[in-house]
């Protein structure tokens, strides 16, 4: 499988683990971002220590063959995509892994060789068994770092005690300023239209400019690039648009189902524009992804025994390694100058037992889907929905 394959796969996986999240969120009329990516950095660090059948179902999840396509994967997002832009005038990005192991438990080489060197993620040996309060703090700290302060915390007291093993984490950090910027001062309040049928005044950006739309049966495309300056990598962000001011759930189902969606939706030329207005919003969420991830068939990873090329232990307990929860958090700040966003996925294990050529309108004053893409690559970054714009 070559690499644009790959991330196509990657790219439906993406949507296939973000149409189940927002599915609930629809339902209550609630904002949500998320990374989809992150998620899958972090399982891939998984599968990299698995074997038998519990590798073969994270491998079927991920949609990839083998570790070795895995993390060849991995390992380009992490050194092309998430390459920080800023020096060249693009995007700021950036990528950090993480591991926290007990202090008595040691690597295998194998499982080190692929931390080190495919994920760089940096390792840290803690006391777990006595200082478990305290290696939450770390991790919240690292979690603080490695966003720029965009999301404070990730775990909480509760989510380690003295019988974990193992945490690992994956942080992404993303900001770009729109190659054309809006203007602040024509920023003004107008009606956005929510799914219940009420409608609310919120703030929306607007410009004369030509834009990248296309219009298709039931939806529009609108794609906004990020600037680029001397970086030979090309950002956007894209909002899905339903024509219908109740179609988000309808259109969702359509992206989320239909594999290589958003690459047939990509708008390629700039149209002159009638009524052009794109709400401002600024979102944080968090979630659970263990149950989410349970329901659309990766159970093995939770269930102990597939876990085995992680670390040398003597004592048989730590033999049987499971995922006892995924911690997922996301931020995102859409506003005239550009986007920043940032995500963190904490994994925390511990043995089973335990535990057209005419003006073309875009208004987007009701709910829709946006996404972050690297459109030298297809890599999406970011996923969410806004369903009112003034909620954070």
């Amino acid at each position: 499988m070559d690499l644009r394959e790959s991330i196509n796969n990657q790219t439906d996986v993406s949507f296939m683990f973000a149409k189940h999240v927002f599915s609930n969120a629809i339902q209550g009329d609630t904002n949500l971002v998320l990374s989809p990516l992150s998620i899958q950095i972090v399982l891939g660090l998984i599968a990299a220590c698995s074997n038998g059948p519990t590798q073969d179902q994270l491998l079927r999840f991920l949609k990839s063959n083998s570790i070795d396509e895995l993390n060849s994967l991995y390992s380009h997002i992490a050194n092309v995509v998430f390459a920080d832009g800023s020096p060249n005038g693009g995007p700021r990005l950036s990528v950090a892994n993480g591991i926290w192991i007990e202090q008595t438990l040691p690597f295998k080489p194998s499982f080190k060789q692929v931390v080190d060197n495919v994920y760089k993620a940096e390792s840290e040996s803690v006391d777990f068994m006595n200082k478990a309060a305290e290696v939450v703090d770390q991790v919240n700290q690292w979690t603080k770092m490695k966003t720029n302060d965009l999301i404070k915390k990730i775990l909480h007291p509760a989510d380690v005690d003295s019988m974990t093993r193992l945490i690992l984490a994956n942080a992404l950090y993303f900001k770009g300023e729109w190659s054309e910027k809006f203007d602040a001062s024509e920023t003004k309040n107008h009606e956005f239209h929510l799914l219940n049928g009420w409608s609310i005044q919120a703030p929306f950006m607007t410009s004369e400019n030509e834009q990248y739309i296309s219009a298709f049966y039931g939806f529009k495309v609108l794609r906004l690039p990020y600037k680029q300056g001397t970086d030979t990598r090309c950002f956007s962000m894209y909002f899905i648009l339903p024509d219908a001011h109740d179609g988000l759930p309808a259109l969702l189902d359509k992206i989320c189902s239909e594999p290589g969606c958003l690459n047939d939706h990509v708008p390629f030329r700039k149209v002159c524009v009638g009524k052009f207005l794109i709400p401002k919003f600024k979102i944080t969420s968090g979630l659970k992804a263990s149950n989410i991830l349970k329901g659309l068939g990766l159970t093995l990873p939770f269930c102990g025994g597939g876990l085995t090329e992680m670390v040398d232990s003597p004592f048989p307990e730590n033999e049987n390694l499971s995922v006892s929860e995924v911690f997922h958090k996301s931020f995102i700040e859409v506003n005239e100058e550009g986007t920043e966003a940032a995500a963190v996925t904490v994994t925390v294990l511990m043995p089973l037992c335990l535990f057209v050529e005419k003006k073309t309108d875009f208004v987007a004053d009701h709910p829709f889907l946006f996404l972050v893409r690297d459109e030298s690559t297809g890599v999406v970054l970011f996923i969410g929905i806004v369903m009112n714009p003034l909620a954070g």
